[in-house]
């Protein structure tokens, strides 16, 4: 596909006709077009392409690709034998995006008719497109729609629900509430309340249970990351259902507040990169090491599900998913090289609850 360029410096008739960024503003959906054909392109800041499907030829359609549109960096055509309009269609009507809950893929609507899908799994080096309704077989520029109906259209429905859901007053603190009483239960009473969102989304905050039950030490989690799916998942897990929603937890006998600093840090992180965070997955800190929250001897963290003499916090769900809360533990930077060249593994019998509960 075209590397997409701001209309306003192509001076070759196309212009930009469609604009839409996701709600972590991790992703911009535009729509280009010519007097020829028009594209969709799903980008990431920068402007680099992530995905994109060509959506509509508005004059006759050629015998076979024009090689000189693309080398001209202009919206592809789709060959006659593989669009529904051979003769071409008019330009489009009024757009409108639906962007997937987890913010990687986008679903586009003319006239509120469903036009096009670009999945996150989309990526045009590979050669995988998104989905156009007016496209016939699979070509470099577009996939059938028709053909991926069944997988997604429960993708858009659930899409379309969650978006109207957290768009209704008294969602967001519904949700809090939730996920404070299961945390009240399985930890103790609730001390501090930190927003780490910084007004962006999602929404994030930090929770504090100081030591009792006793623990000698304090326990911090996140509240807001299960609210929504985190990216990418499917595209490494075979259920993602099971690891599409978490929370943070860590622990620390030093100041509490500068633990919450690990939160502000991977909070809205997946959302933003438009990754995911998984068992056994590492972070190396990205500042000085002496500024490290848990202590300078550490370069960052390993995320686990669990480990023996931590509380198990299993048990939450939201949206139908599973909430798996992955605790924080401090590894030095030997480790976590350790585990870039061996995998997370041949950290386990160095680490211990114990390791977590005295840092900081």
């Amino acid at each position: 596909m075209a590397t997409i360029r701001p209309a306003g410096e192509r001076g070759d008739g196309v212009e930009v006709v469609f604009v839409d960024v996701n709600p972590y503003g991790s992703r911009t959906l535009t729509v280009e077009r010519d007097e020829t054909s028009s594209v969709a392109y799903l980008c990431g800041p920068g402007g680099t392409v992530h995905g994109a499907t060509w959506l509509a030829n508005h004059g006759p359609a050629p015998d076979e690709i024009d090689q000189e549109r693309l080398n001209a960096q202009l919206p592809p055509t789709l060959p006659g034998p593989h669009t529904r309009h051979p003769g071409g269609r008019p330009h489009l009507g009024p757009l409108r995006a639906l962007w997937f809950e987890e913010g990687d893929g986008v679903a586009l609507y003319e006239n509120d008719e469903l036009l096009a899908v670009i999945p996150g799994w989309a990526d045009p080096r590979r050669g995988i497109p998104g989905y156009s309704r007016d496209a016939l077989g699979e070509t470099p520029f577009a996939w059938p729609l028709e053909e991926a109906h069944d997988e997604l259209t429960p993708r858009l429905t659930r899409a379309r629900a969650y978006w109207d859901w957290r768009g209704t007053d008294g969602a967001w603190a519904s949700y809090q509430q939730f996920v404070m009483g299961h945390l009240d239960r399985e930890l103790g009473s609730p001390g501090r309340f930190w927003d780490a969102g910084g007004g962006r989304l999602p929404a994030v905050g930090v929770t504090e249970r100081p030591p009792e039950r006793g623990r000698d030490h304090t326990v911090l989690s996140t509240v807001g990351m299960s609210c929504q799916r985190m990216p990418t998942v499917e595209q490494y897990v075979d259920r993602p259902d099971d690891q599409a929603r978490v929370e943070l937890v860590a622990a620390t006998s030093g100041d509490p507040r500068e633990a919450a600093r690990l939160f502000l840090w991977l909070g809205q992180y997946p959302w933003h990169s438009v990754t995911w965070l998984g068992h056994g997955h590492t972070a190396t800190w990205y500042h000085r090491p002496e500024t490290f929250p848990l202590g300078p001897a550490y370069g960052g963290v390993m995320m686990l599900a669990g480990l023996p003499g931590l509380p198990d916090l299993s048990g939450f769900s939201f949206g139908g998913d599973a909430v798996r809360w992955l605790w924080l533990v401090p590894v030095t930077p030997d480790e976590l090289r350790l585990a870039a060249a061996e995998g997370h593994r041949a950290l386990l019998p160095r680490l211990s609850a114990e390791r977590l509960t005295r840092a900081g």
